[in-house]
């Protein structure tokens, strides 16, 4: 039975993917509830039935309450055969149709609504840019992901478990109280309006106040993951009271955002509790006025009175389920912000796969400046043969990594171009793209998932064999053999950690140049490739890049310039242009900005504060 109704959408069916999804909240809402429309339908009908068998439940108590005036055995031989089937409906039907209803909100509706909120809402960000991720907190873009969902999970549920069934309940007690005695009606209409004037004052300040405090939630979570995931740094400096107080900032915006969150709902109860007593008095006195002029009966007292209480005890739950309703929509508004962004970077319409034949690179009036004025690169034009080795030299901002950036396309250039034999990157599928490029950086991260796994990433049909080669040729075999995590894991299944911090520098950029090595990409990038490795490993694993950069078109990035002093041609940027380019010999001979870094390395590292002029 639960499966059946858990089955009946499937949160990960297809959908059209759009760069650009609603921003609108009810847009937003109606578009990722597209599968559950036929649900949403009988979710309402049923919670609209369960209303109408309550309401008629108050009715039959004030039935039996007229019938019971009569003599027992009159009573029991002129209504017993509808006693016993109003028994029968209460213990058999009533709860069928209840197991119903909830079978559809708690196992059709809830768990797959989340899912596919979650689902969706991954996809969307993943597809975003490298420079969208760089200029938010990740802790603050997951926290989105993940509170999103729940919320607009739980606003759907009072939609039908709360709103629809009081919506009902109230218009059958209209019904019901008008048909005892239209005059019954006045006082539930008086109350009805100053309750919905409650609600529409309530709902419009819990809105903004419920998407300020989510706000604030995100900025704690985003403080307090940044400064786990640095922790080292943390620890290094000595941070430790400055990073509370960091934290202590972003906490005490959410405690005062949920302080006024709360003053909303203290001044909500408080009225509430007032009108509710003018409704008990004023239908339960107009019925005994009724009653005592003749013209209602014992059981229509008793049913009103029954009916207003009823409504007493609801009508907390239905504000409070209103007003979490437009909580939890402020949560998704906040949420939206980050999975409603549009993707910015795009393949173009008739984009198609790069095919890579030679592996010439040609860079045309390239200009980037980050949407500053200036920073990046300014007009680079450079061609790169098939085959050749270039090495890029220069200071820190002079434009050398945001070269490699474009090469990989994770920002669109502000002007020029880059054509890979002949096709322009900006035309090509970025997948096929990027899967013709290897790249190893500076920063070797790994995902905190098993050696194995990291190693993968380079090539996901790789085998066991070819996974050990490429570790045996980065000279991480040894190392992988001996790991060990909390879990009992060992080799090549033990876990890295996040980032990979359970393994030393040296370590992990090994694992990363098994991964490029597993990868085999025609094209090869390298950003100090070598620079976390002692001086005895580099050496061991020299011959292994060398391997690697045979037959290939590679742009290395280099401080340290012994490394890079055997490369057919290195290019010199600064200020973002280029400036020298040429062998190792024939730029020690201009005499220019290369030969300056070469005579002040120490311990063949690029001295980059002291300036020389061409």
């Amino acid at each position: 039975m639960f499966r059946f109704f858990e089955n009946l959408v499937d949160p990960y069916t297809t959908y059209p993917h759009t760069n650009r999804p609603p921003t609108r909240l009810w847009r937003f809402m109606l578009d990722y509830t597209k599968p559950f429309r036929r649900v949403f339908v009988g979710a309402a009908v049923m919670s609209v039935v369960v209303a109408v068998v309550e309401l008629w439940l108050i009715w039959v108590m004030g039935w039996v309450v007229d019938i019971l005036a009569g003599e027992p055995a009159q009573v029991w031989a002129t209504h017993g055969t509808a006693l016993i089937l109003l028994a029968l409906f209460i213990l058999l039907i009533r709860p069928a149709l209840q197991a119903l209803d909830v079978l559809i909100l708690n196992n059709a509706i809830m768990p797959n609504l989340g899912t596919l909120f979650r689902w969706r809402a991954h996809r969307h960000v993943l597809r975003q840019s490298v420079g969208w991720f760089e200029n938010d907190f990740a802790g603050r873009i997951a926290n989105r992901i993940m509170q999103t969902p729940p919320a607009a999970g739980e606003a759907v549920f009072q939609v039908f478990d709360a709103i629809t069934f009081s919506l009902a309940y109230v218009i059958g007690a209209l019904v019901l109280l008008g048909q005892a005695d239209p005059w019954l009606m006045l006082p539930l209409v008086i109350w009805f309006a100053l309750y919905a004037a409650l609600m529409t004052w309530t709902i419009r300040r819990v809105g903004p106040a419920s998407k300020a405090a989510s706000d604030a939630r995100s900025l704690v979570t985003g403080r307090v993951v940044d400064s786990y995931t640095n922790i080292h740094s943390v620890k290094m400096f000595a941070h430790h009271d400055q990073e509370i107080l960091y934290a202590k900032e972003a906490i005490d915006r959410t405690r005062a955002t949920f302080q006024t969150e709360m003053r909303i709902y203290t001044i909500m109860d408080v009225t509430l509790v007032a009108l509710n007593g003018l409704l008990i008095v004023g239908v339960t006195g107009l019925a005994l006025t009724l009653w005592m002029q003749g013209a209602a009966s014992v059981g229509a007292v008793a049913a009103a009175t029954a009916l207003t209480l009823r409504l007493n005890a609801m009508t907390g739950w239905i504000m409070w389920a209103l007003t979490s309703l437009f909580r939890e929509l402020g949560v998704v508004a906040e949420g939206m912000e980050t999975i409603a962004q549009p993707i910015t970077l795009t393949d173009s319409p008739d984009a198609v796969p790069l095919k890579l034949t030679k592996g010439e690179i040609r860079i045309r009036n390239l200009s980037h400046h980050y949407g500053r004025e200036s920073g990046g690169l300014d007009d680079v034009s450079i061609t790169i043969r098939p085959g050749e080795m270039i090495g890029l030299v220069g200071r820190s901002g002079g434009g050398k990594s945001t070269l490699v950036k474009l090469l990989l396309r994770f920002y669109d250039a502000e002007q020029g171009c880059i054509l890979i034999d002949g096709q322009d990157i900006s035309q090509v599928t970025q997948d096929s793209l990027r899967r013709h490029i290897g790249m190893v950086q500076q920063d070797s991260s790994l995902l905190h998932r098993s050696v194995r796994d990291n190693i993968r990433y380079g090539r996901s049909d790789a085998t066991e064999d070819e996974i050990v080669q490429a570790a045996r040729q980065a000279q991480a075999h040894d190392f992988i053999l001996g790991l060990s995590d909390s879990y009992g894991n060992t080799g090549y299944e033990a876990l890295v950690g996040e980032r990979g911090v359970k393994l030393s520098g040296g370590q992990r950029q090994r694992i990363t140049l098994a991964r490029v090595i597993l990868k085999n990409a025609p094209i090869l990038l390298l950003d100090e490739a070598t620079s976390a490795l002692d001086s005895e490993v580099e050496a061991a694993i020299q011959d292994t890049l060398y391997g690697m950069m045979e037959g290939k078109t590679v742009i290395a990035i280099a401080h340290r310039l012994s490394t890079i002093a055997h490369l057919d041609r290195i290019l010199v940027m600064d200020q973002g242009r280029i400036v020298e380019q040429g062998s190792h010999d024939a730029l020690l001979a201009q005499q220019g900005l290369y030969a300056g870094f070469w005579s002040r390395q120490s311990g063949g590292f690029l001295d980059t504060r002291t300036r020389i002029a061409p």
